[in-house]
C-alpha cells in the first residue's frame, strides 16, 4: 500500500470514524476501513451474503427495505463502474455527490432495460443478415466501418454530470494534492511513461505546477550539451515530460501568429521554470488549439507512437479533458486489424512481469485458478480486475486507479465542461489492442478566485473566445478596475500608461478615489462590482509591478523600420517600455509607456536585440526606481503575477489604411432602368 492509504488506515483506526467528505480516490484507505465497518452492521439486516464490496456499499440506504435493498444491487450490477464523465465510482447513497445515479431517470432506466435484455431489434436483425451474406474479406465493406454493430447502448453519466451538462449547474469536488497525483502515477503498471503537462494560454505560465520534475521522479530536460542523454530510469521506470499549451486561439487569430510565438513562449517557460532551465533545450514544448485544431493530429501521432502510459496533469480549467477528445487515437483498432498491422506488445514493469509468471503457475498454486496480484502489504489481487476486466466485481478500493474499461474504436469521452473540478477521478481508455493508455487526471488547485465572486458571475472569470480589447488611457489619479474589485493603479507620477485588457471581465477606468470606493462596494451604481460583499475587507497589494521589458522596437512603429527611417532604438531619446500583469485562470493586461531617456540611466534587462534566453547574471538584477510602476490590489493579495510582454495588441490592431476604402466605389443602379428605357426611346424617334 502507498505511504498516504497507510497514513489513512492509521487514522481511522485512532478516530474510528470515517472522513466522508473526502472523495474516494484522495484517500481509498478510509473508504475500504468505514466499508468493512458498514458491511459487518449490515450483513445481518439484508438477510442474504454480500456478493461484492462495491455492489453493497452502493446498495444500502437507510429507509429502505429489504426488497428495494436487493432491487438496487440488481440495477447496481448493470451500471458501469465508473461515470463516464467525470469517473467518479458509481453510487446510489450520496446524491450530491459524483456517481450518484438516480434509478428513477429516464436515461439509466433505458440503459437498463437495454443491459438486461441483449436481444437484438428487428433492424439490428436485418443488418446483421444482410452483413452475413456479405463478402466481409472485401477492404471496402472493412474499411468503411461495416463491422458486426453491437446493441449496446452509451452508458448514461451521474447526476452531477448531467446536471453540468443540460442545466450548467454543479459543484466542484475536492482537488486533489500534488501527493496524490504522485502516488497515482506511481501504480503505473507501464515501464514507459510520458505525462503531459498542461497550460493555459490565457493566464500562461501560472498555470505551471512548480515542482512537478522532482515530485514525480521525472527525467530530467535534456539539456543543450550534444552528449547529454535522453533519458534516465528512475526503478525500473521511465518517465519523461512534455508541455502542453492549450487553447492557443486565444494568443492571436491566425495559426502563423502563433507559431511566431514560439520562441517567446520557450523564453516565458524558462524564465517560469527557474535557474535550472538557463541551460535546457525546451524542445517539447507544443502550443495546440482542440478549438481550431491547431497542432492536434501531430500530438495524436505522437501518443500513438510513443504507446505506454500517458498521463494528463495540470490545474483546474486549463482545458486537459477538451484535449483529451482530439488527441486520444479513435478509430484505429479495427481498421490496422484490416490492414493486417501488427501491435508492439506492451511493456509493463518488471513487478508487472513477476506477477505474469505467478498467474502462469497451475491452479493449485493460485488459490482455486484465481489469478492472484502480490502487493507491497499481504494482500491479493485479481491481475485481470485491476488492469483488463470490467466487472462489477472486479473494483478494488485500495488502487488508486480505477480498472481499464474494455477497450473500443470509439469510447465516451469525458466530460468538458467551464466548473473548475468536473473530473473527480482517473479516466483511462486504452488504444492499439493494449499499446497503451492515455489517462486524465483530475485538476490541482489553481486558486479559488471564484470563490471572491457573486455565483452569476462566476462563469465571467473563464475566457471563452480571443479578447479583442479597447485602449485604456491611464493617468495621474486615474485607476483601472476589472470587475470592480481588482484595481491596478500607477505609482510613477507624470507617467501615461496605455492598458489593454484582455480578460472576459469588463474594465473601467475612472479616478482612484471612486475605484476605492467601488472596491468596498460603497461606489457609483453605473459601475458594476461583481464581487461578494465580504470581499472588501479583504483587498490587499498583491505587490508593485514595474515595466521593465523594452518594446521600443515593436512600439516605435516606422521609426525604426529600415524601408522608413531606419533609426536604431538606441539613438532615439526615449524608449518604450511594458509588461503583461496576469490574472490567474482570467487573462492578462497589457501595460505600455513611453518615457524619456536620461543620462546615466540604467537599461531596463530585456532588450529586442538581446536573444530571448536571459543571462545568469540578470535573473537577479533589481529593478531601477525609475522605471514606470503600478501596484494591484486584489482579494487577500492574492491571483496576480507578471510576465515579459506578449504584444499581443499588435496581432489585432488596426492596421494603418486598413479603414480606408480600396478601390473605387460601386455605382448606385437607383434609376438606371429608367433612363435606358428614355435612351431607347429618343434613338427609335
Amino acid at each position: 500500500m502507498s505511504k498516504t492509504v497507510r497514513l489513512a488506515a492509521k487514522l481511522v483506526k485512532q478516530v474510528g470514524t470515517p472522513v466522508a467528505e473526502l472523495p474516494a480516490f484522495l484517500c481509498p484507505g478510509l473508504l475500504r476501513t468505514a466499508q468493512s465497518k458498514i458491511l459487518q452492521s449490515h450483513s445481518k439486516s439484508l438477510g442474504s451474503p454480500l456478493i461484492s464490496q462495491r455492489r453493497c456499499i452502493a446498495s444500502i440506504t437507510h429507509t429502505s427495505t429489504q426488497a428495494s435493498a436487493a432491487d438496487s444491487r440488481i440495477a447496481l450490477r448493470r451500471l458501469p463502474q465508473q461515470c463516464i464523465g467525470c469517473g467518479a465510482l458509481s453510487q446510489t447513497v450520496n446524491e450530491t455527490g459524483a456517481g450518484f445515479y438516480t434509478l428513477s431517470r429516464k436515461s439509466v432506466k433505458r440503459y437498463l432495460e437495454v443491459s438486461s435484455d441483449h436481444k437484438d431489434s428487428a433492424e439490428d436483425q436485418i443488418v446483421r443478415a444482410a452483413l452475413s451474406r456479405a463478402d466481409v474479406s472485401s477492404p471496402e465493406i472493412n474499411l468503411g466501418g461495416f463491422v458486426k454493430p453491437e446493441s449496446t447502448i452509451e452508458p448514461p453519466v451521474c447526476d452531477r454530470c448531467h446536471q453540468i451538462r443540460h442545466h450548467d449547474t454543479g459543484v466542484s469536488i475536492h482537488h486533489p494534492s500534488a501527493e496524490s497525483i504522485q502516488d497515482t502515477i506511481f501504480e503505473s503498471p507501464y515501464k514507459y511513461n510520458h505525462v503531459y503537462h498542461v497550460l493555459d494560454a490565457a493566464d500562461f505560465p501560472m498555470s505551471l505546477v512548480p515542482g512537478l520534475h522532482k515530485l514525480l521522479h521525472l527525467t530530467p530536460l535534456r539539456s543543450r550539451n550534444r552528449r547529454s542523454k535522453t533519458g534516465r530510469f528512475y526503478h525500473g521506470r521511465k518517465t519523461e515530460v512534455s508541455f502542453v499549451i492549450t487553447r492557443s486561439d486565444l494568443l492571436a487569430p491566425q495559426k502563423t501568429q502563433v507559431d511566431s510565438m514560439m520562441p517567446y513562449l520557450r523564453a516565458v517557460l524558462r524564465d517560469a521554470l527557474g535557474r535550472n532551465a538557463k541551460d535546457v533545450r525546451l524542445g517539447n514544448v507544443s502550443c495546440v488549439s482542440a478549438k481550431q485544431a491547431w497542432w492536434t493530429k501531430e500530438l495524436k501521432a505522437e501518443i500513438w507512437k510513443r504507446g505506454g502510459g500517458g498521463w494528463i496533469v495540470g490545474k483546474v480549467n486549463v482545458g486537459k479533458s477538451q484535449l483529451f477528445h482530439n488527441i486520444f487515437p479513435k478509430g484505429r483498432r479495427e481498421r490496422d486489424k484490416l490492414l493486417g498491422k501488427k501491435f508492439a506488445p506492451p511493456i509493463f514493469t518488471e513487478a508487472f512481469d513477476e506477477i505474469q509468471e505467478i498467474n502462469k503457475a497451475p491452479a493449485t498454486s493460485r488459490d482455486h485458478g484465481q489469478e492472484l496480484v502480490a502487493t507491497s502489504g499481504d494482500e491479493v489481487l485479481d491481475v485481470r480486475d485491476e488492469y483488463r476486466s470490467t466487472e462489477a466485481d472486479s473494483l478494488d478500493t485500495s488502487s488508486l486507479l480505477p480498472p481499464v474499461p474494455a477497450e473500443v474504436d470509439y469510447p465516451a469521452m469525458p466530460l468538458v465542461s467551464a466548473l473548475p473540478g468536473t473530473t473527480a477521478s482517473p479516466i483511462r481508455l486504452s488504444f492499439g489492442n493494449g499499446k497503451g493508455e492515455l489517462i486524465d487526471l483530475p485538476g490541482l488547485s489553481r486558486g479559488d478566485l471564484e470563490h471572491h465572486v457573486q455565483p452569476e458571475h462566476r462563469a465571467e472569470l473563464v475566457m471563452r473566445s480571443r479578447i479583442r480589447p479597447e485602449q485604456k488611457v491611464i493617468k495621474a489619479g486615474q485607476s483601472l478596475l476589472l470587475g470592480g474589485f481588482i484595481r491596478i493603479t500607477p505609482t510613477t507620477p507624470d507617467v501615461i500608461i496605455l492598458a489593454y485588457a484582455f480578460t472576459p471581465i469588463h474594465p473601467h477606468l475612472t479616478a482612484t478615489e471612486k475605484a476605492i470606493n467601488t472596491q468596498m462596494h460603497n461606489g457609483s451604481p453605473n459601475v458594476t462590482n461583481i464581487s461578494l460583499p465580504e470581499t472588501a475587507e479583504k483587498i490587499k497589494s498583491a505587490g508593485t509591478f514595474h515595466l521593465k521589458w523594452d518594446v521600443t522596437k515593436q512600439r516605435a512603429g516606422p521609426v525604426t523600420r529600415p524601408e522608413a527611417a531606419g533609426i536604431k532604438p538606441e539613438r532615439l531619446p526615449y524608449m518604450v517600455l511594458a509588461t503583461d500583469i496576469l490574472i490567474e485562470g482570467c487573462g492578462w493586461v497589457e501595460l505600455v509607456a513611453q518615457v524619456r531617456k536620461r543620462p546615466g540611466e540604467v537599461e531596463p534587462r530585456e532588450k529586442e536585440e538581446d536573444k530571448w534566453e536571459s543571462e545568469a547574471s540578470q535573473w537577479n538584477q533589481d529593478p531601477d526606481p525609475s522605471w514606470p510602476a503600478v501596484e494591484v490590489f486584489t482579494p487577500n493579495g492574492k491571483f496576480v503575477s507578471s510576465r515579459r510582454p506578449m504584444n499581443a495588441w499588435l496581432n489585432i490592431a488596426q492596421k494603418p489604411g486598413e479603414a480606408r476604402m480600396k478601390g473605387r466605389p460601386r455605382r448606385s443602379m437607383k434609376g438606371v432602368k429608367k433612363v435606358e428605357k428614355k435612351r431607347g426611346h429618343t434613338a427609335t424617334l
